[in-house]
């Protein structure tokens, strides 16, 4: 599927411009941040900003500092996640993960400096009403906070003894907090900042939630059909954890028949949210639906 490489073009070139500190003492913190930030990937998270800056009408370049700062939280995220407590991989985007190449210690503290680095920089360079930027920086708290991000790994880390039907229901809520909720406010906070409000609003946060939960189904799917070189990251990593997935819940088909249900879902949604199209949203929405890494 195309996608929108102009987009993540625009996030790669300004994400390498980012100084993070004048401290000559820091070198080896700020050099393990970028380590991570400047390690490549799809860039889904801002490029859905910059989308929807275009689909709404703004020029995208606008956004950029948002878009920048929702990046070094998914870093952050990343790093976390990685740690031998978490999920202790190895491998992220083909190179060793932070802890391995800086000791746990260093990486801790450079997942903590992008997420610190994430609202100083939005806070000070996005461009503005002040009230809708504040606006803006209060959800991407919230989303990246117990109701968002890191309450959603929480209850992954804690698991869970629930019957079936709660199973079911508690893996969606999980993700839907743990990966759905900065997902989700990759879009609400452009539309945040451009002061937007009204049904239009509910359809787009409607398909940026769906979008979060097809996000993780075919995650989920490629954990177990995947390779390592084309993942990036050791394959199988959800089985040698007893992580509960998607395809541990329905198995590989069943995993499948809800990801094309939720891809349906989220065309809908954004066809709703822009009946004239929005072609780089539409694009991250197919390529999201059939990506293969």
């Amino acid at each position: 599927m195309p996608y929108p490489d102009a987009l993540r073009g625009q996030i790669e070139a300004y994400l390498v411009n980012l100084r993070f500190s004048q401290e000559p003492l820091a070198d080896r913190l700020v050099e393990s941040m970028q380590y991570s930030l400047l390690a490549g990937g799809k860039r889904i998270r801002p490029v859905l900003a910059l989308a929807t800056a275009r689909a709404i009408g703004r020029d995208e370049r606008e956004l950029l500092p948002l878009a920048a700062a929702i990046e070094l939280i998914h870093t952050y995220s990343l790093i976390h996640d990685d740690l031998p407590a978490m999920d202790d991989d190895s491998l992220r985007r083909g190179q060793p993960t932070n802890h391995v190449k800086f000791g746990e210690d260093v990486a801790i503290l450079a997942g903590d400096g992008l997420y610190a680095e994430a609202f100083r920089h939005v806070l000070t360079q996005q461009r503005g009403d002040p009230r809708h930027i504040l606006a803006a920086v209060g959800e991407l708290a919230a989303a990246t906070g117990v109701d968002g991000m890191v309450g959603g790994q929480y209850l992954d880390v804690a698991g869970s003894g629930d019957d079936e039907p709660e199973a079911a229901r508690r893996l969606r809520r999980t993700h839907e907090l743990k990966t759905g909720r900065l997902i989700g406010a990759s879009v609400e906070c452009v539309l945040l900042i451009a002061g937007m409000s009204g049904p239009q609003t509910t359809d787009y946060r409607d398909y940026a939630a769906e979008l979060g939960v097809l996000f993780q189904i075919v995650d989920d799917i490629l954990d177990v059909t995947g390779t390592d070189a084309a993942l990036g990251k050791p394959q199988g990593s959800d089985e040698r954890q007893g992580t509960r997935t998607y395809v541990t819940e329905f198995g590989l088909q069943g995993a499948r028949d809800l990801a094309a249900r939720s891809h349906e879902h989220a065309r809908a949604s954004l066809a709703a949210a822009a009946p004239d199209g929005a072609p780089e949203l539409e694009q991250i929405t197919d390529f999201i639906a059939t990506r293969t890494s």
